[in-house]
């Protein structure tokens, strides 16, 4: 009985260890099959096209954009630096020696043309105000002078050459009152009452946009500008042109300018002036261009990328250097076609920058174009090809 009963326990676990044996071979299959359909390359309907099964892990890689027109340039964009418009500004310093004795505006505040910025202690300018009433009372005791003279010789007391000599002295006096008016016309070109000393007025509407005057501060002829006044709502962008470009660059021309206080946006302006002579250390020509500032976002001595355009307003897909695939001499990007679904199209570039590209064939606005991931497509194409 003991043996029998011994026999049956053997027979029963060596069924039991057949079973879990058969079971874990199927779970491995089973999990060996999930690993090849997870690891499975995607399908490849026709050359040139690649199709991922929905929730593919290398979808996550993938990122598109839907192309858009931009305004064709005609090179590669160009270092550039804003600048005044020199046109509307102006650079006040002092015309004579002096102690500032009170400051009349401040960086940043917005002044109208005559409107006084500072006043100084000039003994020059004191001394100019002595000369010309000095003048003008000279002039008027050799007028009354002359009028004597004419009043004697009409009544046959004195010869004509003293009136004549009587005349000469009163034109050589008005002489000397014109030359002091306009000596202190030039220190101080408005009339008088606006504060001690010499007054130094803005000559046109603006904005003080620097300032180099202190208070007590000794000025001298000659030296840097106190203030610099300038209405900042029109600017120049000053280009270094290389000579390869002289030739299609003329005043006129439509420009972009982008500054990196402003990723993203660009500024239009137009060229106004080319330069006419080559320098002879950087082999460039300066190119000036106008910028209207209305909202004031752009700044003195910033630097700027700018890029010419076309005069005649032609539009390309603008695409980003990441959606390129380069083979040999020819450029492709992937197209999105269908819900994951990308289609390999070459495409023609008209112009090529650092960050962008412009293709005038091959891709049409509104497509959707892989800007991310399109090397990952190229070498999943190529493995299943």
């Amino acid at each position: 009985m003991n043996t029998r009963t011994a026999a049956v326990v053997l027979v029963l676990a060596a069924a039991a260890g057949a079973a879990g044996y058969f079971a874990g071979d199927r779970k491995g299959v089973a999990q060996g099959e999930a690993k090849s359909a997870a690891a499975a390359p995607p399908a490849s309907a026709k050359p040139g096209e690649i199709k991922y099964a929905e929730g593919a892990p290398q979808l996550s890689a993938l990122k598109m954009e839907a192309a858009v027109d931009a305004p064709l340039p005609l090179a590669e964009p160009l270092n550039g630096k804003v600048s005044y418009d020199e046109d509307v500004t102006a650079r006040i310093t002092s015309p004579i020696a002096g102690r500032i004795v009170a400051l009349k505006a401040a960086a940043g505040d917005p002044v109208k043309a005559g409107q006084v910025l500072v006043n100084i202690d000039a003994p020059d300018f004191a001394a100019a105000i002595a000369d010309t009433s000095k003048a003008q009372a000279d002039e008027a005791r050799k007028r009354l002078a002359m009028e004597r003279s004419q009043k004697l010789f009409d009544g046959e007391v004195i010869p004509r050459k003293d009136l004549e000599s009587a005349a000469a002295d009163y034109a050589q006096a008005q002489a000397e009152t014109q030359r002091a008016r306009a000596r202190l016309k030039n220190l101080s070109p408005a009339a008088a009452g606006d504060g001690p000393g010499l007054a130094l007025r803005s000559p046109i509407a603006g904005i003080v946009a620097d300032r180099k005057a202190n208070p007590s501060q000794e000025v001298q002829p000659g030296s840097d500008p106190l203030f610099i006044v300038s209405n900042l709502s029109k600017l120049w962008v000053l280009v270094d042109l290389p000579e390869r470009h002289l030739a299609t660059v003329k005043a006129g021309l439509p420009v972009s300018v982008s500054v990196e206080a402003f990723p993203g946006e660009s500024f239009r302006g137009v060229v106004s002036r080319v330069g006419q002579v080559v320098n002879a250390d950087t082999r460039r020509v300066q190119v000036r261009c106008d910028l209207a500032n209305p909202e004031g976002k752009l700044r003195p001595e910033m630097y700027a990328r700018v890029t010419l355009l076309t005069e005649e307003g032609k539009q390309a897909v603008r695409l980003p250097n990441t959606a390129l695939v380069t083979e040999g001499l020819y450029s492709y990007v992937f197209i999105e076609t269908a819900p994951r679904q990308f289609t390999k199209r070459r495409v023609k570039l008209a112009v090529q920058d650092r960050e962008f590209s412009y293709a005038s064939e091959g891709v049409a606005k509104g497509e959707r174009v892989v800007i991310g991931g399109a090397l990952l497509l190229q070498s999943e194409l190529a493995s299943t090809n």
